[in-house]
């Protein structure tokens, strides 16, 4: 017998494009935090995800007073990935809160973002801040869309996590106009 010659030539061919792999394949409500962020959100691996994550977090902490994030604080906390690697043991609640010191520290003192006679983030300059604090630098083409779907990743996983009265409370301190309304989709 030749080394290419079937064994078995009754056995119907198998398109590997087409067979899923059950290691793989993780429904999406069983997937942890930032699974779900680097999943939906196009990163290459959770460590990125956990990055844009942190970004994203201090954009809307910006936008909300202290006692609103410290709400949103209480109710963040499932383990944001099981692992064994030591930079990604963490609950989600340490995503939210700033890993700088300094930034944490300013963002309990200053006044929200949001407010009358404040300067406002309104949406295009909460995505500025996002793609340029969070370094997203994928496809020149389409960095608007890839940015919204990055977000997007963030919000939806967070939502997961929260009650709906926090959703409720988080909804009205995004700006119209992009942002409030992917955090409603998502």
């Amino acid at each position: 017998m030749m080394a290419d010659e079937a064994l078995k030539n009754d056995i119907p061919e198998i398109d590997p494009t087409e067979v899923e792999d059950a290691r793989v394949a993780i429904a999406d409500r069983d997937r942890s935090f930032l699974e779900k962020v680097m999943v939906d959100g196009g990163f290459s691996d959770p460590y990125d995800a956990r990055d844009f994550t942190e970004v994203v977090f201090r954009v809307m902490r910006d936008l909300m007073t202290t006692e609103a994030a410290d709400r949103v604080a209480d109710e963040l906390h499932e383990e944001a990935m099981p692992t064994k690697e030591k930079a990604l043991q963490m609950e989600v609640t340490d995503l939210w809160k700033d890993t700088n010191p300094l930034v944490g520290f300013l963002s309990r003192v200053r006044p929200p973002w949001q407010g009358p006679g404040i300067f406002k983030i309104d949406s295009d300059r909460f995505f500025f801040r996002v793609a340029n604090e969070g370094g997203l630098k994928r496809n020149p083409e389409n960095k608007d869309a890839e940015r919204k779907q990055a977000v997007k990743a963030v919000f939806s996983a967070t939502k997961r996590e929260l009650s709906e009265e926090r959703i409720q409370e988080i909804a009205t301190w995004l700006p119209d106009g992009g942002v409030r309304e992917l955090w409603e989709q998502a």
